[in-house]
């Protein structure tokens, strides 16, 4: 009797131990799973404050430095097509000059086509809007600022009122400094290299050809361009 009921006390403890154990591993489940459900719940209830004031954050840092590229950009593009302009608007004036000058002619008063031929300014008669008369035409370098003069004759006789002269800036974008803008040579150019260009003295007797440079750039702090236009004046030859 007494070992029937110690068998069944051990067994009574074994069946507590299993109990107990099985109890702590649902209880351990359960743990497991509200965690799941809590991490789950979490995820699924959307963004936090934080983490919206970040995203917006870094939306605005975004769209600044895209303005500020697009701004960079478009200013860039601005400044090249404006220096454009600039130097082809130079380059127009030294198909202009060439143009007039290769039709230089003599005054209306009789004086001889070359009134004027300084390093930078030169002044020649010539027809240079169709008219049916010469005008006086002047042009001169003025710092970097490149200056057309025309005198229309008028009375009658007709006369040249310096008075009257109209002036125009063509561009101001010449860097030549003190360095000549305009080159005289005479009939033995260009195998005679000893006597050209022509100095001073002989300019307005032996000058048969005319060669403009200029020095431009829209920039003080890049690369000059060289525009060049070389002229034989028909009456001088």
């Amino acid at each position: 009797m007494k070992q029937i009921n110690k068998y069944s006390n051990i067994q009574i403890i074994r069946n507590l131990k299993i109990r107990k154990l099985i109890g702590n591993k649902f209880d351990l489940l359960s743990k497991s799973w509200k965690l799941e459900i809590g991490n789950y719940s979490q995820s699924e209830s959307g963004f936090t404050l934080i983490e919206v004031l970040v995203s917006a954050a870094i939306m605005v840092i975004l769209g600044v430095a895209f303005l500020g590229l697009q701004y960079i950009l478009s200013e860039n593009q601005t400044s090249a097509w404006k220096n454009y302009l600039s130097i082809e608007s130079a380059n127009g004036a030294v198909s202009t000059f060439t143009k007039e000058l290769r039709s230089a002619n003599q005054s209306e008063t009789g004086s001889y086509p070359l009134e004027v031929a300084n390093d930078q300014e030169i002044i020649f008669y010539s027809d240079y809007d169709y008219d049916g008369v010469a005008e006086r035409v002047r042009y001169t370098l003025s710092g970097t600022d490149l200056m057309k003069g025309i005198i229309e004759p008028t009375g009658d006789p007709l006369t040249y009122n310096l008075a009257s002269e109209s002036v125009r800036n063509l561009t101001n974008i010449i860097r030549n400094g003190t360095d000549p803008m305009f080159y005289y040579y005479n009939s033995d150019w260009p195998s005679d290299t000893t006597n050209n260009p022509l100095t001073l003295t002989y300019r307005i007797s032996d000058t048969r050809e005319i060669k403009l440079i200029l020095s431009v750039n829209p920039n003080t702090d890049d690369n000059n361009y060289i525009l060049e236009g070389s002229v034989k004046v028909r009456m001088l030859n």
